[in-house]
């Protein structure tokens, strides 16, 4: 509970936290902000670390603070991404016969590998864009796209324009808001915004999803 609170905390306040690690840390806080968007993008199993708020954050600090170069932060962060979900793709590909013959192996089960594979038939390529923009998601469709049958040419396409679309676009948002006076002094009613309508897709899936179930 105590872990659940100190996640909140830096979440909530994460502009500060930033600060701090700037004044503690100097040059390697790219490194860290690297290691973070790569292990919530690379490991199927930290779907929880901050993607959204963190790119946010950071460009609010390269237009408000000047202490991160944008144009470091931008190039770089996408190199995290794409890495991140490359070696997301190659472990599922690794491990999808072994899930699809079991019915469940931690958190994942057989017939989310299933519905998702129909999901990638029907929309294609551009669930992985999609899905960047989605908390928890964005991590679990690497690895399922890598699992299921999606051929890596036409998943390395989309995986490329969506990291840059996500970084470039959330950065550069918080860098244009950066230095607007509301947003420096609500910075966590800001994040509450994002996380909310980021995960507004998710709500409305499962709420369709049990209507469908229902009519069924």
């Amino acid at each position: 509970m105590e872990i659940i609170e100190q996640g909140l905390h830096i979440l909530m306040h994460l502009n500060d936290h930033l600060k701090t690690w700037i004044a503690e840390y100097g040059v390697w806080i790219y490194g860290i902000m690297f290691l973070i968007v790569f292990v919530e993008t690379g490991l199927v199993v930290m779907p929880l670390l901050p993607g959204d708020s963190l790119l946010f954050a950071a460009g609010a600090l390269a237009a408000s603070e000047g202490s991160l170069n944008i144009f470091i932060l931008i190039p770089l962060l996408i190199v995290a991404a794409l890495l991140g979900d490359n070696l997301n793709y190659f472990v599922g590909h690794k491990l999808g016969e072994l899930i699809k013959s079991k019915k469940k192996i931690l958190f994942l089960k057989r017939e989310h590998i299933e519905k998702t594979e129909k999901y990638y038939e029907k929309y294609g390529g551009k669930t992985v864009i999609i899905a960047r923009f989605i908390p928890i998601v964005r991590t679990v469709a690497p690895f399922v796209a890598g699992a299921g049958s999606m051929k890596y040419k036409n998943y390395i396409i989309n995986c490329v324009l969506g990291a840059i679309l996500w970084v470039a676009g959330v950065t550069t948002l918080g860098y244009l808001c950066g230095n607007i006076e509301f947003i420096q002094k609500h910075f966590e009613i800001v994040i509450f915004g994002i996380i909310g309508i980021s995960v507004l897709p998710v709500l409305i899936g499962v709420i369709k999803a049990k209507r469908e179930g229902a009519a069924e």
